[in-house]
């Protein structure tokens, strides 16, 4: 995704050897803020981007009046590698360009994000990590890794570890992508379109649940049928989005998991305990890749940790600002989680 005229920031992380031990030579972090970070630096509210998406989506879940208020917090929202804002296949020169570009995991985002952090703004302390989605586990991520430095965690709709359906879900979105035989094995001349039209109708049947499509609730977000919807929503957006880019965080979401690094190897029971932090793990209850019985594994193993449903037809999109009860609801936890 390309912006006409860029409204973000860039921090140059120079040369960056990954997890994988591939080594980068010039990637960049997208980032944006919106408010003011105190003399303390005490305000900081860190809400990392979602799949697919940037700093443009956080946007609509604070304001003036919200329960994250730029008149009050200094809110950072940095790009999730593969973006299209971050170092991504679409933006990275050869010989890292297009399917070349190696896989980015949690722990990589989190330690540039981390020296984003401290080296651009010299923040030490997270009043709260938040995020939607993908962003979730970038949260988690950071709750475990830097425990001493989170002191408030919301994953919304997402998890600690890529649930095995999850890596299913995502695995069908996937090949319905690179089925298109424009794709080219990643090297297209031009955008795989039927590919990821194809994507848009698979993401089309998770994102949103049974029973928003049973009440015909796209009717509220301004669509005239499910043909408008399917096509203006999803396949529209799809076609906006440049396919190396989406594979290459579906890479990132697909091997998404707390505990895969040295920190913790692989002991996911102990990278949850190792969060000390207040923390309102908010599911959906009509989520349907981010289910509720995985928040609940993942919140008995937490210190601090309470369970919040969202309770609500609009499923994973729940906590996108979809609807004004849920964003309501989602507001109210965050207030009573801060004041805490």
């Amino acid at each position: 995704m390309v912006l006409s005229t860029r409204d973000y920031e860039l921090f140059e992380l120079g040369s960056v050897t990954l997890q994988s031990n591939a080594k980068l030579p010039d990637m960049k972090l997208a980032y944006k803020t919106f408010g003011t970070l105190s003399a303390a630096k005490d305000n900081v509210i860190l809400y990392p981007t979602r799949f697919a998406g940037s700093h443009i989506e956080n946007m609509c879940m604070f304001g003036e009046g919200r329960a994250l208020d730029p008149e009050r917090y200094f809110i950072i929202v940095p790009s999730m590698f593969g973006n299209g804002f971050s170092s991504s296949p679409s933006n990275t020169p050869a010989p890292y360009d297009g399917p070349r570009f190696p896989g980015c995991t949690l722990l990589d985002n989190v330690l540039c994000q981390e020296r984003l952090l401290r080296e651009r703004f010299g923040i030490q302390e997270i009043a709260l990590a938040i995020g939607w989605s993908m962003a979730a586990q970038n949260v988690y991520q950071w709750a475990a890794l830097f425990p001493d430095r989170v002191r408030r965690l919301i994953p919304l709709c997402g998890s600690a570890r890529t649930a095995p359906h999850n890596f299913v879900f995502l695995e069908g979105a996937k090949r319905a992508l690179t089925a298109d035989a424009a794709w080219a094995g990643g090297d297209y001349t031009e955008s795989p379109a039927i590919g990821l039209k194809a994507m848009s109708q698979v993401y089309a049947g998770w994102a949103f649940s049974q029973a928003f499509y049973r009440g015909a609730l796209y009717e509220r977000l301004g669509y005239d049928s499910l043909p408008d919807f399917l096509k203006r929503y999803w396949e529209d957006s799809f076609l906006r989005r440049d396919a190396n880019d989406m594979l290459a965080q579906i890479w990132t979401w697909q091997h998404g998991d707390i505990s895969a690094n040295e920190t913790f190897q692989g002991d996911f029971d102990k990278a949850l305990g190792a969060i000390p932090a207040k923390s309102f793990v908010m599911p959906c209850d009509h989520d349907l890749y981010f289910r509720v019985a995985d928040s609940k594994i993942e919140v008995a193993r937490m210190a601090n940790a309470e369970l919040r449903v969202i309770r609500s037809p609009y499923g994973h999109m729940s906590a996108g600002d979809k609807d004004a009860k849920d964003s309501a609801f989602i507001d109210d936890q965050i207030r009573e989680l801060m004041a805490s």
